[in-house]
């Protein structure tokens, strides 16, 4: 646990709020998190943005020492990130993008969460649906067998298909240089045998009646997790008796949580979560949804 984490965790043990923890996925670090934490806290949550195993506190580190990414798996994320919630006196909400929206839908089939938003989730064991966008935006990790052990970047053209494609592109040029670092290729190659594999750690209890609330949330012009992938997510969670919906955010791709449009996401993650677990009395007002396609 990094001493980000910990400083986090204290501090939302103290503020009395109810925590929002914010999971990332591959390729980007905790830090992407930033504008979201103040967004929260504005709101009257206590964010808490949480790393993974050995995760650098900078992109410059990461870059520099790609090897503390390799041989992560989704387990070890897992029982990481589930060290650290138990930490915090209040059950949290839980926001998750990319492998984070898998982790956190995992923590939620604990009975972990209050309530859950997996934005642009990678897909659990039992989702059979694999467009060929999704394939094409694996392959830089899984077109190797070896890349299983090592610690994977993309190049701009990579990233430009797999987060960027809905922005301009220098935004997406910007969005590179700020945020994109090296990757695990070990989730990709579980995900890729999950439905094969009886005991992969891409498992969600779907039918935990202490799941809680979930919220999807896809990005129409998503190329890694297109409408067809969420939606088959969301097929699969609403096996559950509790809350269960998707949204899709319109024009909007996998970059939604980092790049110039993150405000109208986060509103939208807001808004679900207000619902069912409201801020502290005395927070501030209520922020506006952003506008989307909302099936429950």
């Amino acid at each position: 646990m990094s001493s980000k984490d910990v400083q986090a965790i204290e501090q939302a043990n103290e503020s009395g709020r109810t925590p929002i923890v914010f999971v990332h996925g591959l390729w980007l670090l905790t830090g992407s998190w930033a504008p979201w934490a103040a967004h929260v806290e504005a709101a009257g949550y206590a964010p808490v943005p949480l790393t993974w195993p050995d995760e650098p506190e900078t992109v410059r580190e990461a870059r520099a020492k790609p090897e503390v990414f390799a041989r992560k798996s989704v387990g070890q994320a897992t029982e990481h990130l589930a060290g650290m919630v138990g930490r915090l006196e209040r059950k949290p909400a839980l926001v998750g993008h990319n492998f984070g929206g898998l982790l956190v839908q995992i923590l939620a089939g604990r009975g972990l969460s209050a309530a859950t938003v997996a934005i642009g989730p990678e897909p659990f064991r039992g989702v059979l649906t694999v467009p060929l966008s999704s394939l094409r935006a694996s392959m830089p990790v899984l077109g190797s067998p070896f890349n299983r052990r090592r610690a994977v970047p993309l190049t701009f053209p990579q990233f430009r298909y797999a987060f960027a494609n809905a922005v301009s592109d220098d935004e997406a040029r910007a969005l590179y240089d700020t945020f994109a670092v090296p990757a695990s290729g070990v989730p990709l190659f579980q995900q890729a045998g999950a439905n094969l594999n009886p005991r992969t750690e891409l498992r969600v209890d779907t039918r935990n009646p202490d799941r809680g609330p979930l919220l999807i949330l896809a990005g129409e012009k998503d190329t890694s997790i297109p409408w067809a992938l969420a939606h088959a997510a969301h097929r699969r969670q609403r096996r559950n008796a509790g809350v269960t919906e998707i949204t899709e955010m319109p024009g909007r791709g996998h970059s939604l949580v980092v790049d110039s449009g993150w405000k109208d996401v986060a509103d939208a993650t807001l808004a679900f979560v207000r619902r069912h677990v409201p801020p502290d009395p005395a927070g501030p007002a209520e922020t506006g949804p952003a506008e989307g396609n909302t099936t429950p």
